[in-house]
């Protein structure tokens, strides 16, 4: 990679380092690119470790000019989600934490526990440690803010009957599929929750011991029991609340520890004063970092996407970050108010910052016993892997493929790819078998790899800049779960798309647990306890796993298909609304055309596709068009 300072812009912007095949391997931003990329165009052996395996990895570097330092940091963040470069920090979360939702963008909101992606139109609270911490307080709380915790098909269902569930009879939801709470009251419990659960207790205790005391100088006694009850489980959930600043105070308290591969973040949520929430995540500290450095990637990490619980004012971290102002900046316009980023030297956020700090640092002591472990134990396989099959390298992306059926239908494969020893998911596929009939799982085995590697070599043959399909990147080893027969197909298929002398290949046979290679009649068998042999195994159950997922996932579409789909007309939307109104499609089936011409946002032409659906053998092309014809004109006669 060469490329001249001259001429390189002296202006802000991102820039991208890519290998020959156009892969991204790092991307950066700078205030000045000229002075930033300079940095790179030296002797290999002045640069950190990781830069100069980086740079002597990359094949070209190419950049994007911005207006400015805001703009060259967005556009990083884009590019790294986008890309997902090897040679950048990744942020990956030790688990996925749980969050108290509301769901607003529904007519009657309901609590719930949610992990995952966040959803737009949907509140979130938290983390918290343990789904049952969230139920526990959530139990506290209903007993207040009685709003609904049930599912659509529950509500929907008591709606039909009539009648309330018990949660109704014990006081914890108002019941509005009943209508036993108007619209504009249940909104009023659901902002009082959100209020309470954003820290403003006070105005909810005061105005519960408010109306206790109102009811009991009325001598309304058994209210004022129920007030006091209510009162009694808003304080206790509080004090599930721990005070660490004034109540007026939004915190996120950032801990850190780390070693020169990983770092451990812990991250306390504070808000009015009271610790709502935490979250913890690892640090694949890839590229070289200072700890300020790291301080940078870890707000740029927390961030980027959109934070559950807000942007506070304040964001307290154990060292400066490198660019400070610049995040303060980026923080404030998301915002939309001032952000400051500071270090605590002394007081009570000092003495906060060091429990986040002991929390992350026990949290990163646990995590470097698990990777030593691990760490070992997958570098062994790969290492074995090497030597027993006689792979030019360690195979560092393994990709598997199985296939699955019942009796020739729904016929599916799989493709399963482990990179460093880990399953990436991100890179599973599935295959639909398209011209395979009846069963045989050579053919089909054929059909997907071809169709995989097909797939390879278009890319390959694409310009550099337009490459980064799914199929983009060759394994370093090819499984196929099966025998010699197996192994024969794969062995055929690379060997007419030309990639016979690129991609090594073998088949794991299930009963003996024997590994075939080509150019050898007898089986490789791996040591029963080796770790080759393990990785192999777990390769091989995994891809029948997901074969197997993807089937029933098939079979059972094709076996809930109701008498109401394909029905020309009736979309998702409109099924979903014409369930509704008659409550299953049984009673659709006894609607007569007039009821079903009756609902004012169905066409009469759907209508009647409908009922002839319903009411008349199958029929196709013009015969069915006629049908609906009939009907329509039999229901235009009926109303003259």
């Amino acid at each position: 990679m060469v490329e001249r300072p001259a001429n390189i812009p002296d202006s802000p912007g991102s820039y991208q380092f890519k290998d020959a095949e156009g892969r991204v391997l790092y991307v950066g931003k700078a205030k000045s690119l000229r002075s930033r990329l300079s940095n790179y165009f030296v002797n290999p052996a002045l640069l950190p470790p990781r830069t100069a395996q980086m740079v002597t990895t990359a094949a070209t570097v190419e950049w994007i000019e911005v207006r400015n330092e805001l703009e060259a940091l967005m556009l990083e963040f884009n590019l790294i989600k986008q890309h997902r470069p090897r040679f950048n920090v990744r942020l990956v979360d030790d688990k996925s934490y749980p969050f108290l939702a509301v769901t607003l963008n529904e007519q009657w909101p309901r609590a719930m526990v949610m992990r995952g992606a966040k959803k737009k139109g949907v509140r979130y609270f938290g983390p918290y440690g343990h789904a049952y911490a969230i139920r526990e307080t959530l139990d506290l709380l209903l007993r207040t803010f009685p709003i609904r915790t049930c599912s659509e098909h529950k509500y929907a269902h008591h709606e039909r009957l009539g009648r309330p569930c018990l949660l109704f009879h014990i006081e914890k939801c108002a019941g509005p599929c009943v209508g036993e709470i108007e619209p504009p009251a249940y909104q009023a419990l659901v902002d009082d929750l959100l209020a309470f659960l954003d820290g403003d207790t006070d105005e909810v205790v005061e105005r519960l011991e408010k109306q206790m005391f109102t009811a009991s100088d009325r001598m309304e006694f058994e209210q004022a029991a129920r007030l006091r009850d209510r009162l009694t489980s808003v304080r206790r959930a509080i004090e599930k609340q721990q005070i660490v600043a004034d109540r007026n105070e939004d915190i996120d308290v950032i801990g850190m520890a780390d070693d020169e591969l990983e770092a451990a973040v812990q991250v306390f949520f504070v808000r009015k004063g009271r610790v709502v929430g935490r979250k913890g995540f690892i640090v694949d500290k890839v590229e070289d970092l200072t700890p300020s450095q790291l301080v940078d990637r870890v707000l740029e990490g927390m961030y980027a996407e959109e934070a559950p619980m807000g942007i506070p004012k304040h964001v307290l971290v154990p060292v400066d970050a490198a660019e400070r102002e610049l995040h303060e900046w980026w923080l404030s316009e998301l915002r939309e108010s001032k952000v400051e980023i500071r270090v605590p030297h002394r007081g009570d956020k000092r003495a906060l910052l060091e429990t986040v700090n002991r929390n992350a640092q026990e949290e990163f002591t646990r995590h470097r016993l698990r990777r030593a472990t691990d760490h070992n134990a997958r570098a062994q396989a790969l290492n074995e892997l090497r030597d027993h099959l006689e792979l030019p390298e360690a195979p560092l992306r393994i990709e598997c493929f199985d296939m699955s059926h019942v009796q020739g239908s729904d016929y599916v494969g799989s493709m399963v790819v482990v990179e460093d020893g880990l399953p990436k998911r991100s890179d599973y596929r599935r295959f639909k078998i398209k011209s395979v009939p009846g069963n045989d799982d050579f053919a089909a085995m054929e059909e997907v790899l071809t169709r995989r590697f097909t797939a390879y070599l278009d890319d390959v043959a694409k310009p550099i800049a337009e490459r980064g399909g799914k199929f983009s990147y060759p394994p370093q080893l090819l499984v196929v779960d099966g025998g010699k027969g197996q192994l024969g197909v794969a062995e055929r298929v690379l060997r007419e798309l030309g990639l016979d002398d690129e991609i090594p290949v073998c088949a794991l046979a299930k009963q003996f647990e024997e590994v075939f290679v080509p150019g050898r009649s007898d089986p490789i068998r791996l040591p029963r306890q080796s770790e080759a042999l393990y990785l192999l195994q777990r390769i091989r159950d995994e891809s029948h796993r997901f074969a197997i997922a993807y089937h029933r996932q098939l079979r059972n579409k094709r076996m809930t298909r109701s008498a109401i789909d394909d029905i020309p007309g009736l979309g998702p939307a409109r099924k979903k609304r014409l369930l509704k109104e008659f409550g299953g499609v049984n009673a659709i089936k006894r609607a007569t055309l007039e009821e079903l011409t009756a609902l004012a946002w169905l066409p009469d032409q759907v209508a009647a596709a409908i009922y002839q659906q319903l009411h008349a053998p199958p029929a196709k092309g013009a015969a069915g068009a006629s049908r609906v014809a009939a009907a329509l004109a039999h229901l235009r006669t009926n109303d003259e």
